[in-house]
């Protein structure tokens, strides 16, 4: 297997060849230091992100829900396969013929814990969330086990977990189309916390969920729509805002993600569909804040491909140039 992905170079150097070059004649000036969507031109869908101790980012996605490819980066632009999280042998068994879906990745201690979903086509019922933990952000890992099932926590479709400290606690959240829930862990973030109920936060329009605080506020990222569908997919990245880390979370006009009302962040234009499952946000160097999710080339529908986009904050609120998916960008700045 290739080791080294340059993955945005060719189409950057299609698009602007001609057009730096002229500008170099005629101005003098460099080119441009952009980067083309997709990042990473194959199938990676629900990405999370982790910036390691050795200086690079690191990136865990589903890919063919068998063992969470890594990928890691300097830039956030240029990745490089880094192995898997779990192989054949290591990868966790509580789901019969489940596939691992969704990961979280977060450093905890000294440890890195990797949450993950577990589950099989309509398996609301039987469907996990479990943990693995290793020393280094390119794993190994090693699986903690199963945390809870969907019949043993009374939540259906237990899926796509979020980690969270707040207040020296730490918490998760989950859940996909049957309503989004939080739950109090214990100290280590491995199991849940004795004797600890999991709470409603959100409603049934939901999944992907991820939370930003931001000068006092808590920001809800979701996703909303079909993910895998082709070119029919209709996934649309929402957000909502709180001044309270379990909610109510709201959209401009007040009105409650409970009763499924947001503000739409990305949502589909001509060259990407099925935007949805966004990522944790990124600062660069020059303070910009920056955020990956999937999406389906209409060119090229093949997967659900790696994107990356800049979100700015106007009035208090994310937003996205124009709501849709860039095609090039400047870089960001590290």
């Amino acid at each position: 297997m290739k080791k080294f992905l340059v993955l945005s170079v060719l189409c950057c150097l299609i698009a602007y060849s001609s057009s730096s070059a002229t500008n170099k004649t005629k101005t003098g000036e460099k080119s441009k230091n952009v980067y083309c969507n997709p990042v990473i031109n194959y199938s990676l869908p629900d990405p999370s992100v982790i910036k390691g101790d050795d200086g690079y980012f690191y990136l865990y996605a589903t890919e063919d829900i068998r063992n969470l490819p890594i990928h890691r980066s300097r830039n956030l632009v240029d990745w490089e396969y880094a192995g898997t999280a779990f192989t054949d042998c290591t990868r966790p068994d509580f789901e019969k013929k489940g596939g691992l879906w969704a990961p979280d990745i977060n450093k905890i201690g000294d440890k890195y814990v990797l949450y993950y979903s577990m589950s099989v086509w309509g398996g609301e019922w039987t469907c996990g969330i479990g943990c693995a933990v290793a020393d280094k952000p390119e794993g190994p890992f090693m699986d903690h086990g199963k945390m809870f099932r969907s019949n043993e926590i009374n939540v259906q479709n237990s899926i796509d977990p979020f980690y969270i400290e707040e207040g020296k606690k730490k918490y998760l959240f989950w859940g996909s189309f049957r309503g989004i829930y939080a739950v109090e862990l214990s100290d280590d973030g491995l199991s849940l916390k004795k004797g600890a109920t999991p709470q409603q936060v959100a409603g049934t329009a939901y999944e992907g969920t991820y939370i930003h605080k931001k000068d006092g506020h808590y920001y809800f990222f979701a996703s909303i729509g079909s993910c895998c569908k082709g070119l029919n997919s209709t996934y649309t990245t929402v957000v909502g805002r709180s001044d309270n880390l379990f909610g109510p979370y709201v959209n401009k006009e007040g009105d409650s993600m409970m009763d499924n009302k947001h503000e739409v962040l990305i949502q589909k234009s001509n060259s990407f569909v099925g935007t949805g499952h966004n990522s944790e946000i990124v600062t660069d160097n020059a303070g910009n804040d920056w955020f990956f999710y999937h999406a389906v080339n209409t060119k090229n529908p093949e997967g659900r491909v790696l994107m990356l986009d800049k979100i700015s904050w106007k009035a208090g609120w994310p937003t996205v140039e124009d709501s849709v998916a860039s095609t090039e960008s400047e870089k960001p700045e590290f």
